[in-house]
C-alpha cells in the first residue's frame, strides 16, 4: 500500500521548516522509528523518525529546501497489515488515496494530555483561536487524526463547546481595536549585477527565523527605552575572586550570570515586565515563572536558549548551567525545547565590545535588557560629609526596552534601579534576592 509522509505539526507557531538532512534514499527498508530527516524550525533541529515500518518509494525533497506543515516529504511503499497493526503510530502518514471521512457530530472529548500538539493546518489553527476553540477537545475526522476546519466549526456549534471551559473569544472594544500589521508595497530591487559583482546567498535557517521575529515584534510593539551606568568595581572584584572556584565545577562566571539574580528579583518586584500581552482577549498576562532567555552570538546566527527557573538556582548553578546552555546553542546541538517558554530576555553585547544600544523585545515577552562592556572611566564619588573625588571606576552601560502599553517609563526606572543596585554591590545583591 501506498503511503505519503508528511511535514507533522512540530508545535505551537511552527508552520515550516528548513530541511537540513535526508537520511535514507530510494528503494531504501526502514523500520517505524528510524530517522528519516533532520529539519530545522525555530533555530533548533529536530531528527524526524519514520512513522511506518517500509520501503522508500519516492523522496520528495533534498537538503535546503522549506517545507510547510501538511506537505508531502517521502513516499512509502507499507504492507496493509502493518498498518492494521500498529494505527496509532501512524499519524504523520497520510494514505494517497484515503475514503472520505464520516461526518459525525463530535461528543465530549475525553480526558488528554493537553501538552500533546495537535495535527492541524495553520489555517485551522487560525479558526480555532478566532472561535475560542481548544483543539485538544475537538474530535478528528481528517486522515490520520487531522483536526479539520470543519471539525472546528462542527465543535464550535455544537453543545460540546457549552460544555467545556474553552479559550475566550475575543471581546475587542472600540476603544481598544486590535493591532494590525500595515502592509505597504516595496518596490522591486534594481538589478545590483549592473553595478559590479555580487553574491546570492539563501535567505534561511536562524538568519530567516530571527528576521520574521524580529520584523513581528518591530511591527506590533511600541518601543522604549531607559538607559543608565551601572559601577560594577565590586561586582568585578567579587568576579575575579569566585571565578576559577566556578571554572572547577565546569561553569563561568560572567557578567551575565549576576544579571540573571539581579533581573528575577526585579521581575518579582515589578511582575509587569514579567507579563506577555494578550490582545484578542484584552489581557495582560502575568507569568508566576521566571524563565530567562540569554541571547548567544553563534556562527549560525543569534539564539536564545532559556535558563528556566532563575529565581531557584544559585549563582554557581547558574554559571555552569549557562555556560552549558551556550556551548550547546554554538554547537548547534541545542533542542527547541530550550528555546521556548521564555518570559524575559537578557543580551549582553560587552563580550563583543559592545556599548550603549536598543536591543528589540523577543515577542511575545515585553520588555529586553542589554548589557554593554564595562571600560574603565572617571566617576564622581561623593563622601559621607559631601565631598566630591573623581576617581576611576569601572563602569557599565545598561539598558531596558520595554513594551509602553503595558508599562510605563516611571516603573521601567524603578525596574532598572533594583538591577543596578544588586551590581554594583554583590552584598546588596545577596541581601535583596526574594
Amino acid at each position: 500500500m501506498a503511503t505519503s509522509f508528511r511535514l507533522p505539526d512540530l508545535g505551537e507557531g511552527v508552520h515550516e521548516a528548513e530541511i537540513l538532512a535526508v537520511a535514507v534514499t530510494v528503494g531504501q527498508s526502514v523500520k517505524e522509528g528510524e530517522p528519516l530527516l533532520e529539519v530545522e524550525t525555530d533555530k533548533a533541529a529536530v531528527e524526524i523518525p519514520s512513522p511506518v515500518t517500509g520501503l522508500i518509494r519516492e523522496i520528495h525533497v533534498q537538503p535546503g529546501d522549506i517545507a510547510k506543515v501538511g506537505d508531502v516529504l517521502i513516499s512509502f511503499t507499507v504492507e496493509e497489515k502493518l498498518q492494521e497493526t500498529k494505527p496509532s503510530r501512524q499519524e504523520a502518514a497520510q494514505p494517497d488515496s484515503a475514503p472520505e471521512p464520516a461526518v459525525s457530530t463530535p461528543t465530549k472529548a475525553p480526558a488528554v494530555d493537553k501538552k500533546r500538539p495537535v495535527p492541524a493546518s495553520p489555517s485551522t489553527r487560525r479558526l480555532a483561536r478566532e472561535l475560542g476553540v481548544d483543539l485538544h477537545l475537538v474530535t478528528p475526522t481528517g486522515s490520520s487524526g487531522l483536526v479539520t476546519k470543519e471539525d472546528v466549526q462542527r465543535f464550535a456549534e455544537s453543545p460540546a463547546l457549552k460544555a467545556e471551559p474553552q479559550l475566550k473569544r475575543s471581546e475587542v472594544s472600540e476603544s481598544y481595536p486590535p493591532i494590525v500589521q500595515a502592509h505597504t508595497d516595496i518596490a522591486p530591487l534594481p538589478d545590483f549585477s549592473q553595478f559590479g559583482e555580487v553574491e546570492r546567498l539563501p535567505f534561511r535557517s536562524i538568519r530567516r527565523a530571527t528576521a520574521n521575529r524580529m520584523s513581528a515584534s518591530w511591527s506590533q510593539i511600541p518601543h522604549v527605552n531607559c538607559q543608565d551606568m551601572v559601577d560594577i568595581t565590586m561586582l568585578e572584584e567579587f568576579r575575579q575572586r569566585h571565578k576559577k572556584e566556578i571554572a572547577a565545577i565546569g561553569g563561568r562566571l560572567t557578567m551575565t550570570v549576576f544579571a540573571l539574580k539581579a533581573v528575577a528579583t526585579a521581575l518579582k518586584n515589578y511582575p509587569q515586565f514579567n507579563a506577555s500581552l494578550d490582545l484578542a482577549n484584552q489581557e495582560i498576562i502575568i507569568k508566576k515563572y521566571f524563565h530567562i532567555g540569554v541571547a548567544v552570538d553563534t556562527e549560525h546566527g543569534l539564539m536564545v536558549p532559556v535558563i528556566r527557573d532563575v529565581d531557584r538556582k544559585s549563582i554557581k548553578e547558574l554559571a555552569v548551567e549557562l555556560h552549558e546552555a551556550i556551548s550547546r546553542a554554538r554547537e548547534r546541538k541545542v533542542n527547541r525545547e530550550e528555546l521556548l517558554g521564555g518570559s524575559f530576555t537578557i543580551t549582553n553585547a560587552g563580550a563583543i565590545g559592545g556599548s550603549h544600544f536598543s536591543a528589540i523585545i523577543n515577542h511575545p515577552e515585553i520588555a529586553i535588557l542589554g548589557l554593554g562592556q564595562g571600560r574603565m572611566q572617571p566617576a564622581v564619588l561623593t563622601d559621607k560629609e559631601g565631598n566630591h573625588t573623581i576617581v576611576p571606576r569601572l563602569m557599565m552601560p545598561i539598558v531596558l526596552c520595554f513594551d509602553h502599553r503595558v508599562a510605563d517609563g516611571a516603573d521601567a526606572i524603578r525596574f532598572l534601579q533594583v538591577i543596578i543596585n544588586g551590581l554594583k554591590d554583590p552584598d546588596e545583591l545577596l541581601i535583596t534576592m526574594i
